[in-house]
């Protein structure tokens, strides 16, 4: 059911991005010179927002499931989230929406926009709280099936108390992510964004290399091409990989930004199709060659087996540079993500304020309440498997199939086609049945362990 009167005015304005196109010439903004984004920009930050830490737990999900259907897997949630992202333009189009909280109250009024935006808040804090764990692993170290593995910092300058976690995550968020998430637009993060697809393809080629490298000398074994079943938890296991493979396409919150922003938004279907090749091109790679240069001892975060020797030469020096690498990586993904969180975070809190971009004091309120509450989690959440497991299997699921699905299928305004149905009820059935699956494989797993 629609909003009502002057209150879906004030409303719909709320979802508006924080720059919206009809305030670029208006001199209401000290960025209102401001004409436009270009396609590679855009491509670069919706690819960044793609390519975060779900890349690393990829390779697990493959010792999970085997390299043939793990594969198909990966492709078919990358179609998936495609067909999902192009139901969300082509509606927001018809229902003259510029966010996808405001498609979502177009079609379910706004207890579905409320509800939206929860689970984009919980599925983006989830996701930076992953990356700041996985930045803590790389520079402090973690611990993995009782063994500890050493982070770059430990190992370049030994143990201080300036080494340790908390420190470490303290020092990035004060000098590397405050300066990136204090940007009002979200294209002022497009060459950032174009660093950090560099780097994850960094990593994807030096990976890569050394499997090669050790494929040539012979000391690397077949992997297995099947999931291994010897009993009923091995096989309620393998629906835990359906968060991690969910979160790794996850980027519909920033949709609407970018596109927002764009010089020409007739283009947005091209930079999300180019996006998706691009990311699924990496996932595949990454996925691949991981599991077959790690094998049945590749970790939940595949980062931790890059600390022990290669079994090539300058294997120290090639570990350092590839957690670096990613390491910054993530940092430079953290700010494109967090954009989204605030925006929507804000929305919750203040619905008929006006845009957060033009109120300094709510601006600098918002960042650091959301910033200093992923830093807390970052020291407190154990794994990012565990925290992929519950944001994967909820929140992100809704916002990247569930509300996609449900918006075609009540088609408020008579354009969707037979193919949009199908394709709803096939994403609806999928997302639904292996998320309720994933939470009680989740449920059933922990009960293992504790009996």
């Amino acid at each position: 059911m629609p909003f009502a009167g002057d209150r879906k005015h004030r409303r719909i304005l709320r979802s508006t991005p924080l720059l919206p196109h009809n305030l670029h010439n208006t001199g209401q903004s000290p960025e209102s010179t401001f004409s436009g984004a270009s396609f590679s920009g855009a491509v670069f930050n919706l690819s960044t927002t793609i390519v975060g830490a779900g890349i690393m737990a990829l390779p697990a999900t493959l010792k999970q499931l085997g390299v043939i259907p793990g594969l198909i897997v990966i492709l078919l949630v990358g179609i998936l989230t495609e067909s999902s992202i192009d139901m969300i333009l082509r509606f927001s189009r018809a229902s003259k929406s510029n966010s996808y909280s405001g498609l979502v109250g177009d079609a379910f009024g706004g207890a579905g926009r409320t509800l939206l935006q929860v689970g984009i808040v919980v599925n983006n804090a989830g996701l930076l709280v992953v990356y700041m764990i996985i930045i803590g692993d790389v520079l402090s170290g973690t611990w993995s099936e009782g063994e500890h593995h050493l982070g770059v910092m430990q190992e370049w300058f030994g143990h201080h108390w300036w080494t340790t976690r908390s420190v470490l995550l303290l020092l990035t968020t004060l000098l590397v992510f405050c300066p990136l998430i204090s940007f009002k637009r979200v294209d002022s993060l497009r060459y950032t964004s174009a660093l950090s697809v560099g780097l994850a393809v960094v990593f994807v080629v030096i990976t890569a290399g050394v499997t090669v490298t050790k494929l040539i000398n012979g000391s690397i074994v077949m992997p297995r091409l099947q999931p291994e079943l010897v009993d009923q938890a091995s096989f309620w296991k393998l629906f835990t990989t359906v968060p991690i493979l969910v979160t790794a396409f996850i980027c519909h919150h920033n949709v609407h930004p970018i596109d927002n922003e764009l010089r020409d938004p007739t283009q947005m279907k091209y930079i999300v199709r180019q996006s998706i090749l691009l990311c699924s091109t990496v996932y595949v790679a990454t996925s691949f060659f991981g599991f077959l240069l790690f094998g049945d001892h590749t970790q939940d975060d595949v980062l931790g087996n890059f600390d022990g020797d290669l079994g090539i030469p300058y294997s120290s020096l090639i570990n350092d540079v590839v957690r670096i690498s990613y390491c910054l990586h993530l940092m430079l993904v953290f700010p494109i993500v967090f954009f989204s969180l605030r925006l929507n975070l804000d929305g919750l809190f203040f619905p008929y304020a006006i845009p957060i971009g033009f109120d300094n004091r709510r601006f600098l309120m918002v960042t650091s309440f959301v910033m200093s509450l992923i830093y807390v989690g970052a020291n407190f959440v154990p794994s990012i498997w565990d925290a992929f497991q519950f944001t994967g299997a909820t929140a992100t699921v809704s916002v990247g199939f569930i509300f996609p699905a449900a918006v075609a299928l009540r088609d408020s305004h008579g354009i969707a086609t037979k193919k949009d149905r199908r394709v709803s009820w096939v994403m609806l059935i999928l997302a639904v049945s292996s998320s309720m699956v994933a939470i009680c494989s989740d449920i059933y797993s922990c009960f293992l362990i504790h009996s």
